[in-house]
């Protein structure tokens, strides 16, 4: 154990002890507890014991709910509920368009995190410049159902999503750690805002059965002034408790990673015989070329949340080789995706579809063979989860941009 300890070994080396924290802390900590347990007279690790426990030190009082954070979040999540309905009265209207909503849930969340990690002003101030160019840009554009407006509603909200993971990074947007961190947010939050909005539609479900039984009719306005304006409220909240550090969603996210991963796996094996066996052609079904790419999508986001949930301090296991199972399945299937899209447009020629799709799926066929390449050699044990996991978080901008692109210059290019 003491060989493979990584404090011990660097014990002498402030330096690199420092960088193997800010690589990866949870491994760091895993095997600084043991070298303190041999070594509880070393003033280097009393120093690291210090810092690694100095806020854990229980406080004679329980801290009130009614703090400063949690008041700004409450007003958060009123004006993100306010501002949410207001969108969706000029939605009814067919004045704006519905995308619009995002920005009643999207700005808000990315205030709580402007707020709670304090980003300087350069960083606050872009991000406020590009929530409000975006807003305008988006409703200057005509409301029509043309494709490259289509396209600008599909890669609007991926570049809103970009712009929050900056506000949540905060000063430290080019830390790998932290886009991870962000990631692991997004699941956390996914899986609470979801346990939240069912036990909300049951709620409402019951409101609106127990008003009929008065001969009462209240669900259109129920809709419109609670359901709405709750369910945008709700993102806020969700956000502040998992910022909150709360244990409920973080104890599920590593087993439905675990339960997930073969599942899916075995699914889309037994799918891609079944398309081979009914010949199913890609190149020719337009449905079944978007079919193919959403599920291609599909695999990418188990791919990416399998890798985000994997314990540091594991060792390698059958889950590894069903994750790069998966990476090797997605590779395929983006292969004969790209190939689809080559022969369309050759044969039919370019139009804004065409174009962004082969676009995205480059995109995806790059970060795919960087992934598999980084846990090939994690396997070999030729390098650490963390080149794996740096060749997720650093591929984030990437398409970032490319939504970006997509979003203000679409409408331009096929005007």
């Amino acid at each position: 154990m003491d060989a493979n300890n990584l404090v011990l070994n660097h014990l002498s080396d402030p330096h690199e002890l420092e960088k193997i924290y800010r690589k990866d802390p949870k491994a760091f900590k895993h095997h600084f507890s043991n070298a303190w347990e041999q070594h509880p007279d070393s003033q280097v690790l009393g120093v690291w014991y210090e810092r690694l426990h100095f806020m854990e030190t229980p406080t004679n009082h329980n801290p009130s709910l009614m703090n400063k954070t949690f008041l700004f979040m409450g007003l958060l999540a009123i004006l993100a509920g306010i501002s949410t309905r207001i969108l969706f009265h000029f939605v009814e209207q067919e004045a704006i368009a519905p995308i619009n909503l995002a920005f009643g849930i999207f700005p808000f969340i990315a205030a709580y995190f402007i707020y709670s990690h304090a980003p300087n002003r350069r960083i606050t101030y872009s991000l406020a410049a590009l929530f409000i160019i975006s807003g305008v840009y988006l409703n200057l554009l005509p409301l029509n159902n043309s494709d490259p407006i289509i396209l600008v509603y599909l890669h609007l909200p991926l570049f809103l999503w970009v712009l929050l993971g900056i506000a949540f990074t905060g000063n430290r947007y080019s830390q790998g750690s932290r886009r991870l961190a962000y990631l692991k947010f997004n699941l956390e939050f996914g899986i609470l805002y979801a346990s939240m909005a069912v036990s909300g539609m049951v709620l409402a479900a019951l409101t609106m059965q127990l008003f009929s039984f008065l001969g009462l009719n209240i669900e259109d306005f129920y809709f419109s002034n609670i359901v709405l304006v709750g369910a945008a409220a709700l993102a806020i909240v969700a956000a502040y408790l998992v910022s909150m550090n709360l244990k409920l969603a973080k104890n599920i996210t590593p087993y439905l990673a675990k339960i997930f991963s073969p599942l899916v796996l075995i699914t889309l094996l037994v799918y891609l015989a079944a398309v081979i066996g009914l010949g199913k052609n890609p190149f020719l079904d337009r449905n079944f070329l978007i079919v193919f790419n959403g599920i291609l999508l599909g695999v990418l986001a188990v791919t990416i949340f399998s890798i985000t949930e994997r314990d540091s301090e594991e060792k390698k296991n059958l889950s590894d080789y069903i994750h790069v199972a998966l990476i090797v399945l997605a590779l395929i299937i983006d292969t004969v995706a790209l190939s689809a899209i080559v022969f369309r447009l050759s044969s039919f020629g370019m139009t804004p579809n065409r174009i962004a799709v082969l676009g995205v799926n480059l995109l995806i066929w790059a970060n795919l063979i960087w992934i598999l390449f980084t846990y090939l050699r994690f396997l070999q044990s030729k390098s650490g989860l963390s080149t794996i996991q740096d060749a997720v978080t650093k591929y984030l901008p990437v398409y970032g941009l490319w939504a970006a692109f997509v979003t203000f210059t679409f409408p331009i290019i096929f005007h």
